[in-house]
């Protein structure tokens, strides 16, 4: 496949007008981290509404620089804002800009939107939380922070925000730091998303290295020219930083642990922001996977996203947790994005769409899951559910519209993202595409079979919790949500409806300036039998659910005995023991070993040798005694010695 995009050769238009604010974009949302981490209990009572202020504003000016961008012709929508020049040093020079395009600006809007109504949302999530004032400043932290890694101009920008972003996430994740579990996870996702972020940091290593600049504009100006083994290799690394970031095999073993977080906190992360950030990173980078060098490196995204893809789908069948089971499923989710990006020009602007609509449908059926979990005493347990359709309507409606979406259901948001995905995959023809579209499909079953479990086992059927108590001892009272946690809800459920239809037309056109223009292929299959043998998979999955979970009573209990493919679900497919096996115990055993080498041999050496001086030095000290009569008798010693070895010498 060849790049049929010349974007490095695109003329980068310097910012203007509404356009020359943009640097608000990042001020707002760090002004309000800034004011409610300094100004302290002075804020309590309104720090909340100064963080929703931020966002809210932010995706204002967002809308109005969108609208501003879409009046000007394609060749004009790329712009460069220049803010200062930020590592100017001799060769290196960084320079601290902002990338204002059609494919930063959808973030933008993504990002600043989603995250406006999570903010509202958690204003009745947090209420009674003492610190609701920090938690909201974090919020903001985060958002700054995704927004200045989707509108840098340079990858060093672009790992600046990336940074930010995993600092943001650790605080966020381990919010309830009295609980062991939670401060785990946040140990956990920080050191895992380092290990991707050192994949990130090699790739803009060997751009500088050969081509002088981690600038966009330069990098991919001369990409081109580069051999195959850097084209491959900076594509290969890019990867990795996407894997720690997306949670794509094999560093996703942190996103389920982040669930440990605030609902709250759970979508954001999981729909609008740091998931999204290894998708971003493949398509800002277009230019150089487009190259026909990097066929390699978009085959090896291709395989990551769609192993990715089935693990997220197989782990989420079999859990009981109810944020875990989403969490999975956003896993698999992105698996089906980075799909969609290592197709191409053929899958860039498909990889965007589905990250917009599963930033509806996700977010939403979070939000919904909160929603249930404060209802219910905190209780995450679907087997301790069931029944709460009546209890919480509004919470149960959003929900279905989410499922729905996500599942594919026709003319939902779903089902004009996945499906187009799943046809670009079988597009590629041979057996590649029967690879990968055939993943794609058995994926959608999966999908919607563990989907439709949740929906059975928290709504429907009989309550299981009416003769129960939570952990803390207190009996169920579900009980639904209220203004600030059902309208955020509800706005999602009607994106998580209509998205998919509104942007599915628009969406590749505005973001060719960014990505380059859809190349359409026509793989085996019509796009319309593709949609109906989709839609005809997830009914049998949804029907499988239904057959096993629908009918009779439930257990609140978790079955002792299961199969093996049960318990390898349950235990992550063994995910976590392979990164223990690989990389923990070998770190651990060669830090001892680094230990004892420091203690026993460089220290020991200089130990050593310390104490043989001293030694020597208080042996030789007892020589100067101060007395003249010993200094005497030293030097009658010493003559005698030297007249001795003189007479031997003369009469020998």
């Amino acid at each position: 496949m060849t790049g049929t995009i010349n974007l490095a050769a695109a003329e980068v238009q310097q910012a203007s007008g509404v356009a020359n604010a943009a640097w608000l974009l990042l001020v707002l949302p760090a002004f309000g981290a800034v004011v409610l981490l300094l100004g302290g209990r002075r804020t309590d009572k309104w720090g909340h509404l100064l963080g929703i202020a931020t966002v809210v504003a932010a995706f204002v000016y967002g809308l109005i620089l969108f609208f501003s961008t879409t009046s000007l012709d394609a060749a004009a929508r790329t712009r460069d804002l220049h803010l200062f020049d930020w590592i100017p040093v001799n060769s290196l020079n960084v320079e601290f800009g902002l990338r204002l395009d059609p494919l930063s600006l959808t973030f933008v809007l993504l990002i600043t939107g989603v995250g406006s109504l999570i903010h509202i949302y958690s204003v009745g999530y947090m209420s009674d939380d003492r610190d609701r004032r920090r938690f909201f400043a974090y919020l903001n932290l985060f958002v700054a922070a995704m927004l200045l890694l989707v509108l840098g101009n340079g990858f060093v920008t672009l790992y600046f925000g990336w940074e930010g972003v995993g600092l943001a996430s650790y605080l966020l994740i381990g919010w309830y730091q009295g609980k062991d579990f939670a401060a785990t996870a946040a140990k956990k996702a920080f050191l895992m998303n380092r290990v991707g972020d050192v994949g990130l940091a090699l790739a803009i290593f060997l751009m500088f290295k050969n081509m002088g600049s981690t600038q966009y504009d330069v990098v991919f100006a001369q990409i081109g020219h580069q051999s195959t083994g850097v084209i491959v290799s900076i594509g290969i690394l890019l990867l990795l930083g996407a894997c720690g970031k997306s949670g794509q095999f094999p560093l996703q073993a942190w996103l389920p642990d982040a669930m440990a977080g605030p609902t709250p906190v759970s979508a954001l992360i999981h729909a609008a922001t740091m998931v999204t950030a290894g998708v971003y990173l493949i398509a800002r980078s277009s230019p150089l996977y487009s190259l026909a060098q990097a066929a390699d490196a978009r085959l090896v995204v291709m395989i990551i996203g769609a192993i990715t893809l089935v693990l997220g789908c197989v782990i989420g069948c079999a859990y009981d947790d109810f944020k875990k089971v989403l969490a999975y499923s956003t896993v698999s989710q992105i698996g089906y994005m980075i799909v969609a990006v290592g197709l191409g020009p053929a899958g860039y602007a498909l990889g965007i769409l589905h990250l917009l609509t599963h930033g509806f449908f996700k977010a939403g059926l979070f939000l919904g899951a909160g929603s249930v979990m404060h209802g219910m005493n905190d209780e995450g347990d679907i087997r301790r559910l069931g029944g709460l359709a009546k209890k919480m309507p509004i919470t149960f409606v959003t929900w279905t519209l989410g499922y729905l979406a996500l599942i594919g259901f026709p003319f939902l948001s779903g089902y004009f993202s996945k499906d187009a995905i799943i046809e670009a995959a079988l597009a590629e023809g041979g057996t590649r595409g029967w690879v990968f579209g055939g993943i794609a499909l058995l994926g959608a079953g999966l999908t919607a079979f563990y989907m439709t479990r949740l929906l059975i086992l928290v709504f429907l059927g009989k309550p299981r919790w009416e003769n129960l108590k939570s952990a803390d001892g207190r009996a169920y009272h579900p009980h639904e949500s209220g203004p600030t946690m059902t309208v955020p809800m509800i706005i999602l459920a009607i994106g998580s409806v209509a998205a998919g239809g509104i942007l599915s037309g628009m969406l590749p056109e505005w973001l060719e300036p960014a990505v380059g223009k859809l190349q359409e292929e026509h793989g085996p299959l019509s796009a319309t039998v593709v949609s109906i043998l989709t839609v005809v998979i997830s009914a049998i999955g949804a029907g499988i659910a239904f057959a096993l979970f629908g009918r009779g009573e439930q257990p609140v209990a978790r079955p002792e005995r299961v199969s093996f493919p049960v318990r390898a679900a349950r235990a992550d497919l063994y995910g976590n023991h392979l990164n223990e096996a690989l990389f923990a115990r070998p770190g651990v055993w060669l830090t001892r070993f680094l230990v004892f080498v420091d203690n026993r041999g460089v220290d020991g050496l200089v130990n050593g040798i310390a104490a043989g001086l001293g030694g020597s030095s208080g042996r030789l000290r007892r020589l100067q005694t101060g007395f003249v009569r010993s200094y005497a008798l030293s030097m009658l010693g010493g003559s005698i010695l030297v007249i001795a070895a003189l007479l031997m010498v003369r009469f020998a």
